[in-house]
């Protein structure tokens, strides 16, 4: 599997001839490498999204009416459906939507969820997903939480974490999920985007190597393999 990084929460996943697109926020996006001009001539296979907060749902609705499959809460699937994503799926917490690439589930994630019109988007959640023979938790906004052990229990190849405190933990609190999830590599994102998020992704790495989890901080654009 390779994972892009796209700036902020967006990640583009690619295996084969298939493409998963997460938290789609390029529009408006500061670290975003590509415009959606670009984007939208990428053959996807569904764009995932862990809550409706616009810098996450960002551009889901311009893939949406494309024909993409929006895979998510009920919530936001039903808010997609109304805007003219014929496509969207909607799930909730514990459940799994599978397809010819893989599959997604949906696990919890302690922040809040509503669209930028102020329509409620459902509980925040997390994405579990497996794509090309690989495992990888996708944490959305999130505190850390001792659930993540169960998670963890799935065996993941890959956590990508939000690290960059206000909003969501910070690199420290970040770093000890790594004890309950025990991945093979950790992804930092949700950093320096805006002023607010302050968190270090090199405090991160140094906490997260000092329990012998390679980290990998990625500049926006750049790719990682599995």
């Amino acid at each position: 599997m390779h994972i892009r990084f796209l700036g902020h929460s967006t990640f583009l996943l690619h295996s084969g001839e298939h493409r998963l697109l997460i938290d789609p926020y390029i529009t408006g996006n500061p670290k975003s490498p590509v415009t959606l001009e670009e984007a939208l001539t990428w053959q996807l296979s569904a764009v995932l999204i862990s809550h409706a907060h616009g810098d996450h749902w960002g551009d889901a609705l311009a893939f949406g009416k494309a024909g993409t499959p929006i895979i998510a809460t009920a919530e936001i699937g039903g808010y997609a459906q109304k805007h003219g994503a014929a496509n969207a799926v909607g799930l909730n917490i514990g459940g799994s939507y599978a397809a010819d690439w893989g599959k997604v589930s949906l696990t919890p994630a302690w922040h809040s969820s509503s669209f930028p019109d102020g329509t409620y988007g459902g509980m925040p959640t997390g994405l579990v997903i497996e794509l090309g023979g690989k495992r990888v938790y996708f944490a959305g906004d999130t505190c850390l939480f001792s659930d993540m052990r169960l998670i963890g229990d799935r065996g993941l190849d890959a956590a990508i974490l939000p690290v960059g405190d206000h909003y969501t933990m910070g690199p420290e609190e970040a770093a000890r999920t790594l004890a309950l999830l025990r991945p093979k590599v950790a992804i930092p994102m949700h950093f320096a985007t805006f002023p607010p998020l302050t968190g270090d992704p090199q405090i991160f790495k140094r906490d997260g190597e000092a329990q012998g989890v390679e980290v990998r901080i990625m500049e926006p654009g750049e790719t990682t393999e599995l």
